[in-house]
């Protein structure tokens, strides 16, 4: 096949899969922005780097489908990569699109941080909440809250920029703690903490709505470590495979790079709302 025309086969089969996804979201909150929170799991060194190669591939994910993506709060890793860090992502069905990205995450590689060239599995974790649209999807007693500054850790420049008003709210009923240092003035980082706050207020009540759903449908089973929904493998073969639903992409740097429609499409021709 010529170049151009396989190119062209490949963009068809893109705005395909875009359009496809359009119809799929009927979740009550599909079409809120969302709030994306990674996590390294254990390893070190390599699971931090692991959680900074899936920080890129949203980032990249987020830059070729029109979702602007910004840094809430990060916290760096002790040689190289992140211990965690917090997005807030803006567009059309953010939420929609994300929620397919939520539970535990595996890689499979030869770790360039070992001098033997071992193969290692390393583990990072997804979670994704529905940002908060109207007042009253969550209600807030400022009573309830109690609010600290600090000076934020870590290099800055590379993820945020370095800030010296840090601000980290404590929701005293239910004991969430959230924090934000992205922005320089405390003023801007305390709103951007509190509609995080909201956004955690307001999963708990999408937690309790599908755990109401599960034990209405008899099911039980929960996203946890052990239980991947998506295996990446570099190396001894190139493969990324989501374990859900069976999707799978033999061009791994091209899904690194960003190429998730197809992923997201699958899960939610199959976990539909």
């Amino acid at each position: 096949m010529e170049p151009e025309i396989e190119q062209g086969c490949h963009a068809l089969q893109k705005a395909l899969d875009k359009l496809e996804i359009q119809v799929l979201f009927s979740g009550p909150y599909d079409d809120h922005d969302c709030i994306l929170t990674l996590h390294a799991g254990a390893g070190g060194t390599e699971a931090q780097d692991w959680a900074d190669m899936l920080y890129r591939m949203y980032s990249r994910f987020c830059e070729k489908n029109g979702f602007r993506c910004e840094v809430m709060d990060f916290l760096d890793g002790e040689e190289a990569g992140l211990k965690s860090i917090t997005l807030a992502i803006e567009g059309a069905h953010a939420y929609g699109h994300f929620r397919a990205e939520k539970g535990v995450h595996r890689l499979v590689r030869i770790s360039p941080f070992d001098a033997s060239a071992r193969r290692h599995t390393s583990f990072a974790s997804v979670d994704v909440m529905p940002q908060v649209q109207e007042d009253n999807e969550v209600e807030i007693n400022p009573d309830e809250l109690k609010i600290d500054t600090y000076r934020s850790g870590g290099a800055g420049g590379q993820h945020v920029n370095k800030t010296d008003s840090a601000v980290r709210i404590t929701h005293l009923p239910t004991g969430i703690v959230v924090q934000c240092q992205d922005e320089r003035s405390q003023f801007n980082n305390k709103d951007r903490a509190m509609k995080l706050l909201k956004a955690r207020l307001l999963e708990e009540k999408v937690k309790q709505r599908e755990q109401e759903l599960a034990e209405l449908r008899g099911e039980h089973a929960e996203i946890g470590w052990g239980s991947q929904i998506r295996s990446y493998v570099f190396q001894p073969y190139r493969l990324v495979k989501d374990h859900r639903t069976n999707v799978e992409s033999g061009n791994v740097d091209a899904v690194m790079d960003g190429d998730l429609l197809p992923f997201i499409s699958g899960y939610l021709k199959q976990f539909k709302g």
